[in-house]
């Protein structure tokens, strides 16, 4: 999975730098004036979780340092102590690293960040006027022509993640024959740009997108609906067009090192409650990489706004 990338965020194949977060004055007094030290990752998202969590853990007293984080060296860090949390991964995108850390109780989860991630294919409602039966994935091989163009026709056209991020789209349409024929997407920007105008022209436009996205706060869009596997869905070829499941779903979970519960118990129990949903990243993020404003800003805002969640948080 490929995320907005930042360039003053831009994920490294090791730990760079430590960003300060002064403590708050007149705040609680607090179990170690040690700084936590919160792994920053490289997507927007993530970026932003990692500092309100900073942000409300400074409102407690706490001293913080934001560390940014390569992906694979930040588990390393956490299990080896160098790191102390990261308040949001995401269990799609790890390695045995994690999952020997949780096996070893070297990284510990700290629960579920409330965002509700999402991969899959999406449309503007309007199609669905064009081809009744829509969310259900089975009317798409009834009305594929309401998608095609000129080069697909008779198949639909759906416009899948770029080359160089796999070919999920391909593998679902070749194991569940769905008439679809996969344009691979030419870049993050590139996907945004053609949805944007395909919804502007009131064209047909299928597209393999995740959320949260700031996308989801600007347009209307609707999610082609899969049936619900007993327990996780597994892509390619055992799916079958009365089966499909479409596409594995990934948790955003909040991952902690052994000594963080024992050396912080309130700020441990702080993150046990802290909680992002879908609607709020979205927005969030939009205004820091569509509205050009600072991530400090916007974090700030939510602060102001979500007052009396945050208390809740800390009480």
């Amino acid at each position: 999975m490929t995320w907005t990338i930042k360039k003053n965020f831009l994920a490294a194949t090791s730990l760079i730098v430590a960003i300060a977060v002064p403590a708050a004055i007149h705040a609680q007094t607090v179990e170690s004036t040690d700084p936590i030290r919160i792994a920053v990752n490289e997507w927007t998202g993530q970026v932003l979780s990692a500092n309100i969590s900073a942000a409300v853990l400074k409102k407690m007293g706490y001293n913080v340092e934001l560390v940014i984080a390569g992906a694979l060296p930040q588990l390393a860090a956490i299990a080896e102590g160098d790191l102390d949390l990261n308040p949001e991964i995401w269990d799609n995108s790890v390695t045995d690293a994690y999952t020997n850390g949780l096996a070893s109780g070297d990284l510990v989860l700290a629960g579920a960040l409330g965002l509700e991630p999402r991969e899959g294919w999406v449309y503007p409602p309007y199609m669905e006027e064009l081809c009744p039966g829509l969310p259900d994935y089975k009317a798409l091989y009834d009305c594929a022509q309401a998608f095609g163009t000129a080069e697909t026709f008779p198949n639909g056209r759906v416009v899948g993640y770029p080359a160089d991020w796999g070919t999920r789209s391909q593998d679902l349409v070749a194991a569940i024959g769905v008439p679809f024929n996969v344009v691979p997407g030419g870049s993050e920007g590139a996907m945004v740009a053609e949805l944007k105008g395909a919804i502007a022209a009131k064209e047909p436009i299928l597209m393999m997108f995740w959320q949260p996205h700031w996308l989801f706060a600007e347009l209307d869009l609707n999610w082609v609906e899969w049936n619900q596997p007993d327990s996780i869905c597994v892509e390619g070829a055992g799916q079958t067009k009365e089966t499909a499941c479409g596409f594995a779903q990934a948790q955003a979970l909040k991952l902690e090192g052994r000594q963080f519960a024992d050396k912080w118990p309130g700020a441990a129990a702080m993150m046990a409650k802290f909680t992002i949903t879908n609607e709020e990243q979205n927005r969030m993020i939009l205004e820091v990489d569509q509205k050009g404003r600072s991530v400090d800003d916007v974090v700030q805002e939510w602060m102001t706004l979500n007052e009396a969640k945050v208390s809740g948080w800390i009480n």
